[in-house]
């Protein structure tokens, strides 16, 4: 039982009559502010996970400004270099050259022979194949040129070959030809051209040649 001198302790009050302070814009703004971190810190965290999902399913190491030397008994046979060289460690590991790549061969006096570029590279190691793809430009350091979309390197027996069309410039300066492929030996010597067409000025005996 209640008596009166309690009663009188117990004030009836509603929510609507009791108007609450305003927030300081100090805390307004720091409250604002946290929120914001919050946010930004959420979206990093999602970016890492992001490129770790990728670094899971696609093991591959990213090397960049490199030079690939290849040799043989100490001998230089060619350098590759590329903006960016990607590893990947997969069952049959390859090297991938997503940003254009230059080759340059050597004879055994280390004097330059001839040199390609493309604008994709892929070096295939079990296959011992290195494949050039878009706008391929072979340069013989006598100044004979020839271009395609497409080139084959087979390092086991150390010849070209590719299945697209091909246009070639001849040192001399006297013609060109065209050929719907071709296949050559390493030094861009002995170059046999599939259904080949052109146009040469003879001098006396003397034929085309790339040598």
């Amino acid at each position: 039982m209640i008596n009166h001198a309690d009663h009188a302790m117990f004030t009836k009050t509603t929510l609507t009559d009791y108007t609450f302070p305003a927030p300081k814009r100090g805390f307004v703004l720091l409250f604002l502010a946290a929120i914001s971190l919050l946010a930004s810190c959420e979206t990093d965290l999602k970016e890492v996970d992001r490129i770790a999902a990728i670094q899971a399913e696609e093991p591959v190491d990213i090397s960049r400004g490199v030079t690939v030397v290849f040799s043989d008994s100490a001998v230089v046979q060619a350098k590759m270099s590329a903006p960016e060289m990607r590893h990947y460690n997969v069952e049959d590991p390859y090297y991938e050259f997503q940003k254009g790549v230059t080759i340059i061969f050597y004879d055994e006096h280390s004097k330059e022979t001839q040199r390609i570029t493309a604008d994709y590279a892929i070096q295939k190691e079990a296959e011992e194949l290195i494949e050039f793809r878009g706008n391929v430009v072979i340069t013989r350091a006598d100044g004979s040129v020839i271009k395609t979309e497409e080139l084959i390197h087979s390092q086991k027996d150390n010849t070209f070959y590719n299945h697209v069309p091909i246009t070639a410039h001849f040192k001399d300066g006297k013609g060109d030809f065209m050929g719907s492929s071709f296949r050559s030996d390493g030094n861009f010597e002995n170059i046999v051209v599939q259904n080949s067409t052109g146009l040469y000025i003879f001098d006396g005996n003397q034929g085309p040649s790339f040598r």
